[in-house]
């Protein structure tokens, strides 16, 4: 199989996630301050585009749904963290993320969706958008809800993370099991350019722009 695309979660992979001490959960980022690139993530993502693959981010983020930051602090994120990766020479092709929520508090965004994932919905939307086959994908992720919608889509599943076998993972979905498990992005890409055999697709980059999955 040659593998053509990359699709990364973002929280836990690309930047780091915050404890939030007020709600005594790890979550995503809410404010600028708390938003940071992992280390050697613009260097993952740059060995990437030199090996010819296209690179997508594809994330759930329902903070906006759940009233913990304004749309405008999302859009700095993205400014921020692709400023951050263009400084190293890298770019990202696409940014597909799933704004909704089921119990959300901002009612337009308040649904039982197909593009959140475990859903495939929003993996779907990157194939078509890329024009390639989601059996020709990596998906990287840090969570099972990543490793389901990679492994239901028919995509080479890679965690980013520490792999154990607890009971609150495995009871939801035993069967599954990535390909790769990888500490972080840098170590990932590593697999990848070492899986590929050293092959350098040749590809055009795609302007980069935000989508958001309907």
């Amino acid at each position: 199989m040659r593998y053509r695309t990359v699709l990364l979660d973002r929280d836990g992979v690309i930047n780091a996630l915050v404890y939030h001490q007020d709600a005594g959960v790890i979550d995503a980022p809410f404010t600028r301050a708390q938003f940071r690139l992992l280390p050697r993530v613009p260097q993952a993502i740059r060995l990437l585009n030199d090996l010819g693959l296209r690179v997508a981010i594809v994330s759930n983020q329902p903070g906006i749904a759940k009233g913990h930051l304004k749309p405008e602090m999302l859009e700095w994120f993205d400014r921020a963290m692709l400023k951050q990766i263009q400084t190293a020479g890298a770019h990202i092709d696409r940014i597909f993320y799933c704004l909704h929520h089921p119990e959300a508090k901002v009612p337009a965004l308040r649904r039982r969706c197909r593009c959140r994932k475990p859903q495939i919905g929003l993996l779907r939307q990157a194939a078509a958008e890329l024009k390639i086959p989601l059996a020709e994908c990596y998906m990287v992720g840090d969570g099972l809800p990543d490793l389901l919608a990679g492994t239901r889509a028919g995509c080479r599943t890679i965690f980013v993370g520490k792999w154990k076998c607890e009971i609150c993972q495995f009871s939801e979905a035993p069967h599954i099991r990535p390909a790769f498990v990888a500490k972080d992005l840098w170590e990932a890409s590593q697999l990848i350019r070492s899986e590929m055999g050293g092959l350098s697709l040749q590809t055009s980059p795609i302007r980069t722009r935000r989508i958001e999955c309907c």
